[in-house]
């Protein structure tokens, strides 16, 4: 089978599709044909060696991906899942097999869940990673409704989601936005929306936690910082008051601030919690964004372009003959 392959860390152009074996699924597990995988964030510190800690013990290629859609065509011991079921799945990447972008990928069926009547099979390969990262971050705030929570990144694929499952929760959303994404984060939802100033090669100004401050005076109650500004987003938040890093690493903490760090890979429930997000998009709470669907030939593209910031939805890669870009893009 076809798998987008690393077979030494370095910049995009070091992807290669490559045969594989086709694997075969386990108790309590499913074999996927792959429909799309997206490409996320941790696919690039993969490929970089930013992570070969975490894949030091198995031979490459290393295949990246955390997140798939595709027809279960067999299927292990104890699972409930049938032949010709139409899924999504969130996919460990740091295992022998590697992650979610080859042709057939096995999955726990525990991170696993049906594709609804209504949400396209394609486009549902962009949901669960981010989707399931949003869920866990709220679930770590437990905020009662009427809060007001800042979202860094808020018109990115993560900050969009959480953007979103925040207004269903009754949460009051402020979000820095550029000009040319006021109209979107005002479609996700967000009801403050904080001037964001970018200086070149020094990416978030200095004083974005001033701007957020101007415009909720007295602090938010919790921040998600899917942007991974860190430390300069304390100042937004209230004495007291929480913040979700997405990223390992603790904060300079102060004035009885507290941290919880978003980790899907160690997020137990997730059949429960994708069913429920998969149902949300469905129905349209949940907008899943796709920016481009291209073959995995293409994959070193959609790194880069990911690297270069601004791509405003998922860049999926497709193992069929669907295949389409963004006029964005």
């Amino acid at each position: 089978m076809r798998a987008v392959g690393i077979l030494e860390f370095g910049d995009p152009e070091v992807l290669e599709v490559v045969d594989r074996a086709i694997p075969d699924p386990g108790p309590g597990e499913l074999r996927v044909r792959v429909t799309a995988a997206a490409v996320n964030p941790t696919d690039l510190m993969l490929r970089s060696g930013q992570l070969a800690p975490y894949v030091a013990e198995f031979d490459p290629p290393y295949v990246p991906g955390m997140d798939v859609s595709g027809t279960v065509d067999a299927t292990g011991a104890d699972t409930l899942f049938a032949l010709g079921d139409q899924v999504m799945a969130f996919v460990n990447p740091f295992r022998p097999q590697g992650g979610a972008q080859a042709e057939y990928v096995v999955v726990a069926a525990e991170d696993t869940t049906l594709v609804p009547r209504g949400l396209d099979l394609v486009a549902a390969a962009g949901l669960p990673m981010n989707s399931l990262t949003a869920h866990q971050a709220l679930g770590l705030l437990r905020l009662p409704a009427g809060s007001t929570l800042a979202v860094t990144g808020g018109a990115g694929a993560l900050g969009g989601f959480v953007i979103q499952l925040a207004v269903h929760r009754g949460l009051r959303v402020a979000a820095e936005a550029t000009a040319q994404d006021e109209r979107l984060l005002k479609q996700l939802g967000a009801e403050i929306l904080v001037p964001r100033e970018v200086q070149p090669g020094n990416g978030e100004s200095a004083d974005l936690a001033d701007r957020y401050r101007r415009a909720v005076p007295e602090g938010v109650d919790a921040v998600v910082d899917a942007a991974v500004v860190g430390d300069p987003i304390l100042g937004a938040v209230r004495d007291g008051g929480q913040i979700v890093t997405c990223r390992p690493g603790r904060l300079a903490l102060e004035r009885g601030i507290t941290q919880h760090e978003a980790n899907v890979l160690a997020y137990p429930g997730k059949t429960d919690a994708l069913a429920e997000l998969a149902a949300l998009a469905a129905e349209g709470t949940l907008t899943v964004r796709t920016a481009s669907v291209l073959p995995p030939e293409r994959v070193c593209e959609a790194h880069w372009r990911l690297a270069g910031g601004g791509v405003r939805g998922r860049q999926l890669i497709a193992f069929g003959d669907r295949e389409w870009e963004s006029p964005s893009l």
